[in-house]
């Protein structure tokens, strides 16, 4: 069982941004690598108070948290925290704002204050079945990325002396003023291209071809945005690629609607199906399900079909799948079938007699959205 990300980090649920910014800061100069050599123990601490000041830095994910705890973000299709997978460079990458310059701007394991860069993002766009996304999906895609060519080599940067950083010292009303600012000859990366093949660009890249394989997780919604670690550009020098940010579009059904991770289906009977009462095979995300449907069946009833909707991306169930009943009046009689009609429009048995358990349109809306 994970610990809680309050206990890691020493704090309470009341703690103010300062005060986790504060605790989280504690903790990475407490448990940081650089200073316990070989310990794994400490690593592992280190890369858990990176975990909770993810979530607890950001107000919508602390709020999901303090409501769900852990659970809430463990199928979370990479809009949560990485769940012990995140990396060093993935952490002073996301964090160096915390660390400052308190660990040579964010270098690890004996980089020499080193900064490492972190490559560009790309983005891509996967299109999805309803059944797809109901099921979860691994998807390959073909990604265009920039690799490091082979036999490209860097060398310090001069300007920086490979601090990715400049200091600049100005006279102010106050005294002596220094601050920081990226190096313009290296970028903050804290090297410069020494050696390239002819076929790579300024930076020492190629553009190369790369499948990637995507593991979708069910119940993912249009427009949400997972990210593929380590799959975007390459930074040059001794960096960090970038990630692959894969954005959801969801292709539309031709029977099914979805609402969140409800389902509904329109039925059309016929009127001898609707008195007469039979069974039906309808469309499910799953293949088909056989429901029946009593005699005497009024148009605009709906079944609903516990747990045969979209299962919830956070592993709370299933919606369901709801069928609208729809009784269609053929607009067409030959002489016969009019007769008949003709015959019964006074029959008590063909005037409608609604009761009370039979609900209004108004009372079926209000029903599917409690």
């Amino acid at each position: 069982m994970k610990k809680d990300f309050y206990e890691i980090l020493g704090i309470t649920k009341n703690a103010t941004e300062a005060e986790i910014k504060k605790a989280y800061r504690k903790r990475a100069i407490e448990f940081h690598p650089d200073k316990n050599p070989g310990n794994a123990a400490a690593e592992e601490s280190f890369k858990a108070a990176a975990e909770a000041y993810e979530i607890l830095s950001d107000p919508q994910k602390k709020a999901k948290y303090d409501q769900y705890g852990h659970q809430a973000f463990e199928n979370d299709g990479g809009g949560g925290y990485s769940g012990g997978g995140m990396n060093m460079d993935d952490i002073f990458s996301q964090f160096g704002d915390i660390f400052g310059g308190a660990f040579g701007g964010g270098g690890f394991g004996g980089g020499g204050g080193q900064r490492r860069m972190k490559g560009s993002n790309l983005r891509i766009k996967v299109k999805l079945t309803l059944e797809e996304i109901a099921n979860g999906v691994e998807k390959k895609v073909k990604v265009k990325r920039k690799v490091q060519a082979q036999g490209v080599s860097y060398k310090t940067c001069s300007t920086c002396n490979g601090q990715g950083q400049v200091m600049r010292v100005t006279n102010t009303i106050l005294g002596r003023m220094q601050s920081a600012s990226t190096c313009p000859t290296c970028g903050g990366s804290g090297q410069i291209l020494d050696k390239k093949p002819t076929n790579a660009d300024s930076q020492g890249m190629l553009l190369e071809e790369e499948t990637v394989s995507i593991k979708i997780p069910a119940g993912v919604v249009d427009g949400m945005q997972l990210k593929v670690s380590n799959k975007g550009n390459d930074a040059p020098g001794n960096g960090i690629p970038g990630d692959l940010i894969v954005a959801i579009e969801e292709l539309e059904h031709d029977l099914l609607k979805r609402e969140g991770e409800n389902l509904h289906y329109d039925l059309y009977i016929s009127f001898s199906e609707a008195v007469l009462g039979i069974s039906k095979d309808i469309e499910a995300v799953n293949g088909k399900v056989r429901i029946k449907l009593e005699e005497g069946i009024q148009s605009g009833k709906i079944l609903r079909l516990k747990g045969k909707g979209i299962p919830n991306i956070n592993g709370y169930g299933n919606g369901d799948l709801l069928v609208h009943v729809n009784v269609w009046t053929p607009k067409i009689l030959n002489k016969d079938q009019k007769q008949f009609f003709e015959n019964n429009l006074s029959d008590e048995n063909f005037i409608p007699h609604p009761e009370k358990t039979d609900k209004s349109f108004f009372e079926k809306v209000k029903d599917m959205f409690s």
